[in-house]
């Protein structure tokens, strides 16, 4: 349940980015709003439709919005499918919501990047000069693990006699048509299945084309399961 704030003159941000260093910002803003108490927002920016993240995104996805209502957040803002630079984003963000700080991660540009490209920080800067930034030091060991799952092939869930498989062609049997992600360094089909239902994002973990449980792929990956 959300808190009520006493100060409204000032409000948090923080622009959150997948990986384990996400948590960290969004309890470092949450730090921050409860010494001022005043609002917290948490804001995520990326250029792909919410249904074609994959199963890493999706899994820090839900683990954020747990965190936002344990925290007492007042939104978690995911802005999906987003072709604009993510400075703008933020920018029109912070102007809408009156934010008067923002908590983002250090970036892990190079000197030559920030040479060619300018500072990350810098171009908010120019575009948002009348909010404080605090910029927070990351785990680059943490950010830099590889990922865990090959890029996502378009897949379907049907039911078998043994139960419920996955398939990749298209029959009269699909209950659900999704995105499998399989598993790096495998040959078999062993993974995650994702899909849309009733406008959430459902995850399912997969052995040789089979459903099976419980998961343990992710801790945040969630599975349904099936009337029999």
């Amino acid at each position: 349940m959300k808190k009520l704030r006493a100060r409204m003159d000032e409000s948090i941000l923080v622009c959150a980015y997948y990986g384990p260093n996400g948590e960290r910002l969004i309890k470092r803003g949450c730090k921050i709003a409860n010494m001022l108490d005043c609002p917290l927002y948490i804001l995520t920016v990326d250029s792909l439709p919410l249904e074609e993240l994959s199963a890493d995104k999706a899994a820090y996805i839900d683990q954020w919005k747990a965190l936002a209502e344990e925290l007492g957040a007042e939104e978690l803002i995911i802005r999906d499918n987003e072709k604009r630079p993510a400075v703008k984003v933020i920018a029109e963000v912070a102007r809408e919501l009156d934010i008067t700080q923002i908590i983002l991660g250090q970036s892990p540009q190079s000197r030559w990047e920030e040479i060619k490209k300018g500072s990350f920080v810098n171009m908010l800067l120019r575009e948002i000069s009348f909010v404080d930034f605090h910029v927070v030091s990351i785990d680059r060991s943490v950010e830099d693990d590889e990922n865990l799952f090959d890029n996502g092939t378009r897949a379907y869930l049907v039911k078998s006699d043994e139960g419920h498989r996955i398939s990749f062609t298209h029959s009269d049997e699909v209950i659900h048509e999704g995105i499998f992600y399989k598993e790096t360094g495998t040959d078999f089909n062993n993974g995650v299945f994702k899909f849309i239902k009733e406008n959430k994002i459902c995850q399912l973990h997969v052995t040789d084309d089979k459903i099976t449980e419980p998961t343990s792929i992710h801790s945040s990956i969630k599975e349904e399961t099936f009337e029999k």
